[in-house]
């Protein structure tokens, strides 16, 4: 394949093509299958996308593949009035331009045939073999799912597990989604607007996921068009006005060509423009938009050694910025991509971004699992043991979705933890202390590096450590962090040690398990859903953890009511309870936990309920007289510059200490900001609440209460 035939300008040549190509494909579909001696007119197009990526590639199975479509389909039509062999013939190019192998080809022309037509897996079995059976069967599973509302996470825990039995299945599926995408124009604008929702939020991610960026960043301009018109034509304004003045990078452009042939490294160098979503993002984030920002400049060359020479050169020729270096080839994305990435100053001042890489590397950077071919294909011959499918090319977040899918029973946990996994940006690798490692999104703490580890077994952790020191469960990991997670009944506790989040009884005695806390610092679905099944099942639990600390004198226990688990102390131990963390002038009532501490919730948390139904005694309990407090509140804001300082500047303000914040990582543009706070006087709660509620960008201000998994 010669480099020029996958360049960026080449894709763009192709995708510019795709409503003529389309209309070519509609009536060369009209005219029926061709002769046996030949390749169909209609595939012409899939032929020679295909040819271009793989040379040697037998056509005749694709022209088998077609004539059965055509002929199944024939006298069916889409809503736009075209053949509905249209649609397969188009989800087929778009794959055969990624660069995807015969197989999976030739699944994609069939992948409609077994739903829709009176072809069956048997007979594609017989035909085309195992293999296109499995991957069409696989294709037809998600199609038979209702897309309405109601049916979304079922239809997407089926689709994630048909992904992971072969990617090469949700390959065909967002090729699918990306065409009825382009032709989305002819459904109603309410449909229009769901079908761009679920796109948003489960496929665009996948498709990041999977490393398909070209088919990612078309969906997002897409979707953007729909959810978001105005935008996008404000978007579009402004990339034309840009044109009209002229591209700035090609000047830069062409500096880096004249530096890198003067230093002797053969290297292709193209600008690289921003798709509309990035442009968005990037004037929202910079606001007036120069010349430069509109694009990258892409550095293609033949080995990883000449990445780095070229890396070189740039920094030595240009001004480079280094705050913007990244190796992602040293230490690849969890996807698969590889690049280096920098940004120089040209002569004016104007930043530029560069990225370097080899062509194989832009092969997959825009093709991700697309473009490594059948996983599954025996190597020297070899069949794997026992007829199992080893995909090495799953990804390790996929494999925690497939093992989480299966404990998430309700389809709206399943549902909300997909989108809130998906939803995680990149992935880090840490060391256990024991040997091997564990993949986990950015933002994971130790809760979740415990529960990846021991399953429902880190009911039982007790503290951590992070690169050979102690640390809380809620510390957050970083990529190459080693940990040694402390269980109840593990590792012995160290003269001298302050294991923080455990008391000494801990290590003694059974592990009382996980607190609602906990739910705070889980990252992963897998850890969430095992905290909230623990704390559904274990009711009694939903208390501050021991290392909280406590209030004695804030709260006074009646001894009305308690039984003889107040054992010898002249007064109940008091906790405020972290699931509805009440203050003054709250109605409170009390029930006692293991070991006569007495634990305080709101009268209307749902655990008072739950706890009562068990027949669990409550304990009058009454404000005393001190008035401090501590309250943990939950700020949701639309993202904006100088918004934490605002909200900062606005709780100190109103007299309050903040005791620890932790603010999630952006979603849909949506912030959600969580704050432990403490109060000279709990009166001034309201009034801090309002404050907080003023700032700019502020849409809600809530108090914390974790509600038990049902």
């Amino acid at each position: 394949m010669s480099p020029e035939a996958n360049s960026p300008g080449a894709r763009s040549r192709r995708r510019g093509r795709t409503s003529i190509d389309l209309r070519r494909l509609g009536k060369a579909a009209l005219l029926g299958p061709a002769a046996r001696d030949r390749l169909p007119d209609a595939i012409g197009h899939v032929a020679e996308a295909h040819r271009a990526h793989h040379p040697d590639a037998d056509l005749l199975v694709l022209g088998k593949a077609y004539v059965l479509a055509e002929m199944s389909h024939r006298g069916q039509f889409r809503k736009s009035g075209e053949p509905y062999i249209t649609h397969p013939l188009a989800v087929t190019l778009i794959l055969a331009e990624l660069g995807a192998e015969t197989t999976t080809l030739t699944a994609s022309l069939l992948h409609d045939t077994v739903e829709d037509t009176d072809v069956t897996l048997d007979q594609v079995r017989a035909e085309f073999g195992d293999e296109v059976c499995y991957l069409v069967d696989g294709v037809t599973k998600l199609e038979k799912v209702d897309y309405g509302a109601a049916a979304e996470p079922e239809t997407f825990r089926k689709m994630l597990v048909a992904t992971g039995n072969d990617v090469r299945v949700m390959s065909i599926k967002l090729a699918d989604r990306l065409h009825n995408m382009r032709t989305l124009g002819v459904m109603r604008p309410e449909k229009q607007v769901r079908i761009a929702k679920v796109t948003h939020d489960v496929l665009i991610p996948l498709a990041e996921r999977l490393g398909v960026q070209a088919l990612k960043t078309e969906l997002e301009d897409l979707v953007f068009a729909i959810l978001q018109p105005e935008e996008y034509e404000r978007t579009r304004a402004v990339i034309a006005d840009k044109a009209a003045t002229g591209p700035s990078l090609d000047t830069i452009a062409v500096e880096v060509r004249r530096t890198l042939r003067e230093a002797g490294i053969t290297a292709e160098v193209v600008i690289r423009p921003r798709h509309f979503v990035s442009v968005h993002r990037a004037r929202l984030k910079r606001g007036e938009m120069r010349g430069t920002d509109f694009g990258r400049l892409l550095v293609l060359v033949g080995e990883d050694a000449d990445c780095y020479a070229v890396l070189g050169e740039l920094h030595t020729c240009f001004t480079p910025v280094i705050s913007e270096f990244k190796d992602f080839i040293a230490a690849p994305k969890y996807n698969l991509y590889q690049s280096l990435h920098t940004a120089v100053a040209g002569p004016d001042g104007a930043v530029v971004e560069v990225l370097i890489r080899t062509r194989q590397m832009h092969k997959v950077a825009e093709a991700g699992v697309v473009a490594l071919g059948n996983p599954y294909a025996p190597v020297d011959g070899a069949e794997p043991a026992d007829g199992e499918r080893a995909d090495p090319t799953r990804p390790g977040w996929l494999s925690r979705l497939l093992e989480w899918q299966e404990s998430a029973t309700d389809p709206d946990t399943f549902w909300t933890t997909l989108r809130a996994d998906l939803a995680q940006d990149r992935e880090i690798s840490v060391f256990l202390a024991d040997g091997g490692m564990l993949g986990l999104p950015a933002g994971a703490t130790c809760v979740d590096a415990a529960y990846a580890q021991y399953g429902d077994g880190a009911h039982g952790c007790i503290g951590a450590r992070v690169n050979g020191r102690l640390a809380t469960l809620s510390t957050v990991l970083v990529d190459g962090d080693t940990v040694q997670l402390l269980l109840a009944d593990g590792p012995v506790q160290a003269k001298g040690d302050d294991l923080t989040g455990a008391s000494a009884h801990q290590t003694q005695e059974a592990a009382p398990g996980p607190s609602p806390e906990w739910l705070d610092h889980a990252r992963t679905p897998a850890a969430r859903i095992a905290i909230a099944g623990w704390l559904a099942a274990n009711p009694e639990s939903l208390t501050v953890p021991e290392s909280e600390p406590r209030a004695p004198g804030a709260v006074t226990a009646g001894r009305r009511g308690v039984a003889n688990v107040v054992v010898d102390a002249p007064e109940a131990s008091v906790r405020l309870a972290g699931c509805c963390t009440p203050v003054p002038p709250d109605a409170v009532t009390g029930f006692t936990v293991r070991g006569g501490t007495v634990t305080v919730h709101r009268a209307e948390c749902s655990a008072v309920g739950r706890m009562t139904a068990l027949g669990r005694a409550p304990v009058a309990v009454s404000w005393g007289d001190e008035a401090e407090c501590r309250v943990t509140l939950y700020a949701e804001s639309f993202g904006r510059p100088r918004l934490l300082a605002d909200l900062t500047e606005a709780i100190a303000t109103a007299g309050a200490a903040i005791v620890s914040a932790n603010v999630e990582p952006p979603s849909e543009q949506r912030v959600r900001h969580t704050y432990t706070l403490q109060l000279p006087d709990a009166a001034g709660l309201p009034g801090l609440m309002r404050a907080m509620r003023d700032v700019p960008g502020v849409f809600d201000v809530r108090r914390a209460q974790h509600e038990p998994a049902s």
